[in-house]
């Protein structure tokens, strides 16, 4: 129908303006944070694209929902405001055409919502945590120079190298000092490779050819070994780190798990479909109020309702991966409770209508 083709339109034009907006604002906000973290060697410069890129795929199934909300409240504005909506309802169309032509592209767009919060957000937060590994080795390797000292656990570990490989992964000559207790050991050896454990997350140098000394500084019972191959643990990962972040455990292990947490972020997952079925519909309910004095009232109301919905999903969440809520009520309860709030936006016009026809009733009757 050629109305619903021109609502789609009005709706998609600016659906695409407000979520590149979103994504331009968090990415410079991202991008900045990641040439700091470039400048102080904590992150490798040709990972800061791929790392940008992931944090926005992870990103975007959160920006999917408030962004055709957005869109569609301003579009059914602007449509009224222009006196569009009324000549459709002139020719015969009510408010359950803009329901149904709105309904409708909200649910192709909640496929695309789907694929990016089951599939492509869990992805993406694997990846960061993919590659903020890779730059926390890469950059432990890069702080390592010919002919300067690097720390290392606070100064627990100290290491010195006389010569590098062009490729940068065998170390010649190598001088290492670790401090344990009280005891202080020196190793020295010829050559050295950096070693990264990706199951633990702790990073070690392979000393080979060498010889060691421990013992107490001002003290001569010290002990020697030569050695052939000697590792050394230079940082460990803490086990915070090695955990597995909740956002990026993947969708199936999420429906065949009991855990409370791995429910809870089932049902967050689930509430991003849920929400781009429900606000959008909300934005016809609020276009259907009168606002004489500025187009803009139906979206800060819009924002408004948004943040509180939000932020009681937020909380739900919280209760059921402490196990305080059961799974049943859920998050179920703030999407009922959307519905609601809809029909009663929808109901107001007429409420108000009855109301003020049976004030002027009564008015009427009693100056008879």
């Amino acid at each position: 129908m050629i109305l619903e083709r021109y609502i789609y339109r009005e709706i998609l034009e600016k659906l695409l303006w407000i979520l590149g907006l979103l994504l331009l604002i968090l990415a410079s906000n991202r991008f900045v944070g990641f040439l700091a973290d470039a400048a102080d060697g904590e992150l490798p410069g040709e990972l800061v694209l791929q790392m940008l890129t992931m944090k926005m795929l992870a990103t975007l199934p959160k920006l999917l929902p408030i962004s055709l909300f957005i869109s569609v409240t301003l579009a059914l504005s602007r449509l009224a405001q222009d006196r569009e909506l009324t000549v459709i309802s002139v020719s015969g169309l009510a408010i359950s055409f803009q329901t149904l032509t709105v309904l409708k592209f909200a649910f192709v767009f909640s496929l695309l919502v789907f694929v990016s919060s089951f599939i492509i957000g869990p992805w993406a937060v694997n990846g960061v945590s993919g590659l903020k590994g890779q730059a926390e080795q890469e950059s432990d390797i890069s702080g390592i120079s010919a002919g300067q000292f690097k720390e290392f656990s606070k100064g627990d570990r100290i290491v010195y190298i006389e010569n590098m490989s062009e490729d940068s992964e065998l170390m010649k000559n190598v001088f290492l000092q670790v401090r344990q207790h009280n005891d202080l050991g020196v190793l020295r050896s010829d050559t050295a490779r950096y070693r990264f454990s990706e199951r633990t997350g702790s990073r070690y140098i392979a000393f080979q050819h060498g010889r060691r000394y421990v013992g107490k500084p001002g003290n001569l019972d010290y002990q020697i070994t030569d050695y052939r191959t000697y590792a050394v643990l230079i940082e460990q990962d803490d086990e915070t780190k090695s955990v597995v972040k909740l956002e990026a455990v993947p969708s199936l292990k999420l429906i065949g798990s009991d855990l409370p947490p791995h429910k809870a972020e089932l049902q967050w997952r689930m509430s991003y479909i849920f929400a781009t079925l429900l606000l959008p519909i909300l934005a016809v309910a609020l276009n259907g109020l009168s606002f004489r004095e500025t187009r803009y009232v139906p979206l800060f109301i819009a924002i408004m309702v948004y943040f509180i919905y939000s932020n009681l999903l937020g909380i739900s969440k919280t209760l059921i991966k402490r196990d305080d809520l059961s799974p049943l009520i859920g998050m179920w309860w703030v999407h009922i409770l959307l519905v609601m709030v809809i029909i009663a936006v929808f109901k107001y016009p007429s409420f108000r209508y009855l109301h003020s026809g049976s004030i002027r009733q009564k008015f009427f009757s009693s100056e008879k």
